[in-house]
């Protein structure tokens, strides 16, 4: 199983003091935490997409690039690209270069995005939603696989053979398929022979339990090797020495993030019982010490099936930098080790 981070270069204020960093220095300690995650052997660091005012994740491949500078070995990919707003073809180039930086880490987790704000930005309709994220799909797997190409869509100009370059260093970009809870996106992917990222930022893992095996179905049914299949979840996540300081952490921007959403959409302001409740052993935040996120993940390996890849939400913590350092480095030096073990004793 991989471990990784997700990241959305978060700017977090503290309701309290009014602290904040700048976006400049916010940046910087964006990268520290890949250098990081880097150094102590985790697997996967991913970046968000977002368009919105407390957000530095715009341009996902700029960072990642600089990431890849800094770092040897981690994959470097993003979380998710929102591909319905997005041209494939530069998408695809962006990608494609920052493998070539990384020499072959990049890869990509593509959807439609938890928020809107990139359609009417760059000029599409929603209406459009799922016709612009199936169209761009086709188009982007269609350029993974041969640099020169015939294409006609809707939302695009037509493609006749025109050469779209530079190539990956891979021999084809990974490209995973970011998800929530709409069964035809399981469907999709498992019909298409693509890696699933599932993104679960609350409830519990047992409601994805019939998406995923929708997903397994339609992946068989299309005839693809079932041993190809991966599974990934991405999860609100945060390790300390101990539960307490894990949400203690955590928790004020946590409420701050989801208390700005729930003014645009209608929820009620969230409370720290019911942050508890998602904590606790049956709830889907992957936050506490490494014993405790170890068995949360093993339980969420088991509820699903079996997964592939585990990421870590942890980015509302941004102000808190040391104790964000320590939960980029207890997934590396004792989360990972111990989900070995487990998997080895399973054997």
């Amino acid at each position: 199983m991989e471990i990784g981070i997700d990241s959305f270069a978060m700017l977090v204020t503290d309701l309290k003091s009014g602290r904040s960093q700048s976006a400049s220095d916010r940046m910087e300690t964006v990268l520290a935490e890949v250098e990081t995650a880097d150094r102590v052997g985790l697997d996967i660091f991913g970046m968000g997409e977002h368009h919105r005012e407390n957000a530095l994740d715009s341009a996902p491949a700029v960072i990642l690039a600089a990431a890849a500078a800094r770092t040897r070995t981690i994959r470097l990919t993003s979380a998710v690209a929102v591909l319905s707003a997005a041209d494939p073809v530069r998408l695809f180039q962006e990608f494609a270069t920052l493998d070539l930086i990384s020499r072959g880490r990049a890869e990509l987790v593509v959807g439609r995005g938890s928020f809107i704000d990139a359609y009417p930005l760059f000029g599409y309709d929603l209406r459009d939603y799922d016709g612009l994220f199936v169209e761009k799909l086709d188009l982007l797997l269609k350029l993974n696989d041969a640099p020169r190409i015939a294409w006609q869509g809707r939302f695009r100009p037509s493609l006749n053979g025109e050469g779209v370059y530079p190539r990956p260093h891979q021999e084809r970009l990974p490209i995973w398929l970011g998800v929530g809870g709409t069964p035809e996106s399981f469907v999709r992917a498992g019909t298409l022979g693509l890696p699933l990222m599932v993104a679960v930022i609350g409830g519990n893992f047992e409601r994805f339990r019939p998406l995923v095996d929708l997903y397994r179905r339609a992946w068989l049914s299309a005839g693809h090797p079932p041993e190809k299949q991966k599974v990934g979840l991405h999860a609100m996540g945060f390790v300390a020495d101990t539960d307490e300081a894990a949400k203690d952490v955590f928790f004020p921007g946590w409420l701050q993030m989801f208390t700005e959403a729930g003014k645009e959409r209608g929820w009620l302001p969230p409370s720290r019982s019911q942050f508890d409740a998602m904590c606790g052993p049956r709830g889907a935040f992957l936050i506490g010490s490494p014993q405790t996120v170890v068995e949360k993940v093993l339980a969420a390996n088991e509820t699903l099936g079996g997964i592939s890849r585990v990421t870590f939400q942890m980015s509302t913590a941004a102000l808190e930098t040391e104790a964000m350092q320590r939960s980029i480095e207890l997934p590396g030096t004792e989360v990972a080790p111990l989900l070995r073990h487990a998997a080895a004793a399973d054997r």
